[in-house]
């Protein structure tokens, strides 16, 4: 069975919290990476992988696009997207990728903000992606930065000095792909680590053409909004890419 974390209800209560907040790390980092590797939007047929509660589906439709068909696996998560997010030309689906199905060359746009990091088999949902894709079309997606998630422990992985300065960041692990389990709000929260030649690879494989990687890093701006993304300019937490077909 596929894990669907954000159904459960202290994990959903308090990731509701974090991506409330005024500021945090999608609002100020991924989310504007992401949408900088976006395509003209007009009159595009988009589908969204992972859509969460909405935000991202929406811009798409401010931004002129056609249609989004917006898909997650989480009832808690589309509960939120059509209570907040609702659109005419947002289509939501309780679906997981590897159970969503369309006809090849079917849109302009798949976009996934970090949601590719869950699943097991990445080279089967890319190689799904890549035949619903049009040719000529791009394929935008953010998961998390495999240096981050390389380590198979779950402690904080900076070290410090005596005075709890940080030194430097422990990577370990890199090179031994697949599952990692982590406490994220609650124990057990399931992600895969994969190598950055493997994302690549599995990309060029099902015939899709790498244009740009983005690792962002955030500005003084929004290092003045939220302090803690100052250690981003040491460890990036977010790998961006699009690659068109």
């Amino acid at each position: 069975m596929k894990q669907n974390i954000y159904d459960h209800p202290e994990f959903f209560h308090q990731y509701q919290k974090l991506r409330q907040a005024p500021y945090n790390y999608n609002n100020l980092l991924e989310q504007p990476a992401l949408k900088s590797l976006l395509p003209n939007l007009t009159n595009l047929q988009m589908l969204d992988i992972g859509c969460g509660m909405g935000q991202f589906a929406y811009y798409c439709i401010e931004n002129n696009a056609q249609h989004v068909t917006a898909i997650d696996v989480s009832k808690n998560m589309l509960a939120m997207a059509q209570r907040e997010h609702a659109h005419p030309h947002i289509e939501y689906l309780l679906r997981a990728i590897e159970d969503f199905h369309a006809a090849p060359d079917s849109f302009d746009c798949i976009t996934s903000s970090l949601s590719l990091h869950y699943i097991k088999d990445f080279s089967a949902a890319i190689g799904k992606i890549a035949k619903m894709l049009r040719p000529g079309c791009v394929f935008v997606f953010s998961v998390e930065h495999p240096i981050a998630s390389a380590r198979k422990t779950m402690e904080d992985n900076w070290m410090y000095d005596n005075s709890r300065n940080r030194c430097h960041y422990a990577i370990d692990n890199y090179q031994d792909e697949g599952l990692r389990e982590r406490t994220w709000f609650v124990d057990g929260v399931v992600k895969y680590h994969r190598s950055i030649s493997t994302i690549i690879n599995t990309l060029i494989e099902h015939d899709l053409t790498i244009e740009k990687i983005l690792e962002p890093i955030p500005d003084s701006e929004a290092i003045q909004k939220l302090p803690s993304l100052e250690k981003e300019h040491r460890r990036p937490s977010f790998l961006v890419i699009r690659a068109r077909k």
